[in-house]
């Protein structure tokens, strides 16, 4: 530590260097307390996932302090923070111990004194004495049994927590008609809100009864009112279109043919099979159209409504009006009167839950003690909730202790992901496809969302529907970081490995193309010129197939029709421009030719290393384009954008260099010490010649190079060797130059 000024010390970090940027050195739990005071900056990332990562599910949804499924720096730090200070030994922090005993508890605190207590009674519990280690296992199987008590401490209590029959069967009518709160156990009950609710419901229900029990106005037909309302209801629609169809027509009698349904609408009917229950009659009106015509009750009506007009005649028209045989505005619009305050009272009902239970059910509930009975037995449950509380928090230290510096090198830096064979918890797994296992794995949900991020990052990346029988699917995303792509196209199967070693297959769905090595970017330029001659060769081969079963064709069809065929037409002479144009194509390919052999004659005489550098320049010329682009966008290939998709946020660019992806994709190789045969009994059957040529000219290349250096003239005595023929040509010239004369004489 040092001192910043003389006052509160300040941590000596440390950091070290992978992935191209320095990351901090985590080795203490003095490095991980320190973090709150890091530079944010500094950290790799700033938020992961709780879901899609192969990380302890339980501690991280602990950690996630906001239940938002995502953990930030201020969560990871309070979870720290919380663990230091209560453990008597915070070095164990970066120590990943799972067992965890009484003496690690630091009871300085009163939250750690309530720590030590329940630490005491889950030993008791156990059956275990006070110096026995618990594992977190252990934690999770008390927590199961106090769950599955009637009194857990969530509030909740459910039928199993009533004291007799009557009360279980008060908890079944007020989950039949509020719903359910999930108990720990699993099992569906009540708490404090849902009875709370239940109750004034009912008060509400039964103060709206006594209400209009009061209104002699709102239940014209006594108890008969509610049968005679409901029959109303149902055709009220329809009365109201007959009478104002009746009024269209007094107004304007053309309209009445339309307002009858109209011979288009009774054509369509013509053309189905139909029944009293098919739309198009129910769309009819209700009966023939006329002025001011009165509703006929007893015949005369449309089939559709016929047992609906006479349930409403029969309940309402003659209870109220009278036995007749038909129903004018006037007496509709009474009717309407009649029943508007019952309707209205209905608008005022408080709720509808009760329809089942009845007011009589609901006024022996109100009047009994069934809610103070349940208030006890929540205020009971409710006293557990220190004991279960004090439990989860041990649970909580215990895994804290166990995975906080784990999570913190997947987080605060990247050190499990870049150290020789290490895994990061985003890594799902090892792709085995096309001679390469590939450990940049990561599981994502959607493909297409995935995508549209992660093709920023450089990475040739391929993903895959894995499938396992009697399983779900699921998608992940691979990097090839070494190798070539020449061979992965959708549709290529391999195998997937899962952490926990569960094979899946998997296929190539969907590819985002980026350069995976330099030796690609190398050959690149030849392959794709071989494609080009390969196509070009093809579509030369399917144009003479076709031509040539054409003129098969015609040869069987002139051969069919001899007899009546006409005399093959005269051969037409050769025209003079076409052998001028190919002698003047000629001459130019030979121009051509003979300037290129020029050019390579020359640099021959040049001597090896001309040609050797005539070579390298050739190839440099036609790979080097490709090579420089494969280059940039390798220096480029970053990590950050993959996971960056997968929900996690990202605060360094974390390349991913030639060697490290060398690391992550590994290429077939044989092993150590294994030994070859490689004799092919299998192979094709190559040809002599171009071996021979090879051979050929390599040893032209080195004649020319010894004659060059002088070896053949000394060997040959100058009968073979270019090397003096040069020299004599040379004395000629200088001795026929002026310059040669004046010095002779």
């Amino acid at each position: 530590m040092k001192k910043n000024n003389g006052s509160a010390p300040v941590h000596a970090w440390r950091f070290f260097r992978a992935g191209g940027f320095d990351q901090v050195r985590l080795d203490s739990a003095q490095d991980l307390l320190a973090l709150e005071n890091l530079d944010q900056k500094l950290w790799v990332a700033l938020a992961c996932p709780v879901d899609n990562v192969y990380f302890d599910t339980r501690t991280l949804s602990l950690i996630d302090a906001d239940g938002d499924r995502r953990i930030r720096p201020a969560e990871l730090i309070a979870a720290i923070k919380w663990t230091v200070s209560l453990l008597k030994y915070p070095d164990e922090l970066a120590g990943a111990i799972g067992d965890f005993t009484l003496q690690a508890i630091n009871d300085s605190s009163s939250e750690g004194r309530n720590l030590v207590a329940a630490m005491r009674s889950a030993l008791a519990a156990l059956g275990k004495k006070e110096t026995d280690a618990v594992s977190i296992g252990d934690f999770e199987s008390l927590e199961i049994v106090l769950s599955q008590k009637p009194n857990n401490g969530d509030g909740v209590i459910t039928e199993d927590a009533a004291a007799d029959d009557a009360m279980r069967g008060v908890i079944k009518e007020i989950i039949a008609v509020c719903g359910a709160a999930a108990d720990r156990s699993g099992m569906p009950g009540v708490n404090a809100e849902i009875v709370e609710t239940f109750f004034a419901q009912a008060q509400a229900y039964a103060t709206w009864h006594s209400e209009s029990q009061r209104d002699p106005a709102v239940r014209p037909l006594g108890d008969a009112t509610e049968k005679a309302a409901q029959a109303l209801d149902a055709a009220r629609n329809k009365i109201d279109d007959y009478f104002a169809r009746c009024a269209v027509a007094a107004f304007d009698e053309k309209s009445i043919a339309l307002l009858n349904g109209g011979e288009k609408q009774y054509e369509v009917m013509g053309g189905k099979p139909l029944s009293f229950q098919s739309a198009e009659i129910a769309d009819l009106p209700l009966a023939r159209i006329a002025p001011q015509r009165p509703l006929p009750l007893g015949k005369d009506l449309n089939p559709a409504w016929a047992e609906k007009i006479n349930g409403f005649e029969q309940m309402a028209v003659r209870s109220l009006l009278g036995p007749r045989e038909t129903l004018t505005l006037v007496e509709w619009q009474r009717l309407q009167a009649l029943f508007a305050p019952w309707f209205s009272r209905r608008a005022r009902r408080p709720a509808t839950v009760f329809d089942t239970l009845g007011i009589g059910r609901a006024r022996e509930l109100l009047d009994g003690t069934a809610r103070k009975t349940l208030d006890d037995y929540i205020a009971k449950d409710k006293a557990e909730s220190a004991t279960f509380a004090s439990l989860v928090s041990l649970e909580k230290l215990a895994r804290f202790r166990r995975d906080l510096h784990h999570l913190c090198t997947n987080f605060v830096n990247f050190k499990d992901f870049y150290a020789r064979g290490g895994s990061a918890i985003f890594q799902a797994g090892t792709l085995y496809l096309d001679q390469r296992s590939c450990t940049l794995c990561l599981k994502v949900d959607d493909p297409g969302k995935h995508a549209m991020m992660a093709a920023m990052a450089g990475t040739y990346l391929a993903y895959c529907e894995c499938r396992r029988p009697a399983s779900a699917k699921m998608t992940i995303v691979a990097a090839f970081t070494n190798g070539d792509s020449e061979n992965l196209i959708p549709g290529r199967n391999g195998v997937f490995y899962d952490r926990a070693g569960n094979d899946w297959d998997a296929t190539i769905i969907k590819i985002i193309e980026n350069p995976i090595s330099l030796r690609q970017a190398f050959w690149l330029p030849y392959k794709s010129l071989v494609r080009m001659i390969e196509s070009q060769v093809a579509k030369r081969a399917m144009a003479a197939e076709a031509q040539s079963t054409a003129k098969l064709q015609e040869t069987a069809a002139a051969t069919a029709n001899i007899d009546g065929s006409k005399p093959e037409p005269l051969p037409k002479k050769l025209d003079i421009g076409v052998v001028a144009a190919l002698g003047v194509a000629a001459g130019a390919l030979g121009t051509f030719a003979a300037t290129l052999l020029g050019y390579v004659s020359g640099i021959i005489k040049l001597g090896p290393l001309a040609i050797l550098a005539a070579l390298a320049g050739m190839l440099l010329l036609i790979s080097g384009p490709s090579l420089i682009l494969a280059y940039i966008k390798l220096r480029k290939r970053n990590l950050g954008p993959i996971l960056d998709a997968s929900g996690w946020a990202i605060n360094a660019k974390a390349t991913i260099s030639v060697p490290f992806g060398a690391m992550l994709t590994h290429i077939a190789a044989l092993p150590p010490g294994a030994q070859r045969d490689l004799v092919d009994p299998y192979a094709e059957k190559k040809s002599p010649w171009p071996k021979v040529i090879v051979l050929a000219l390599i040893a032209y290349g080195v004649y020319l190079a010894l004659d060059h250096l002088g070896f053949v003239n000394e060997w040959t005595g100058g009968r073979f060797g270019l090397k003096k023929g040069h020299i004599e040509n040379t004395a000629v010239i200088e001795k026929k130059s002026p310059a040669a004369s004046e010095s002779a004489k």
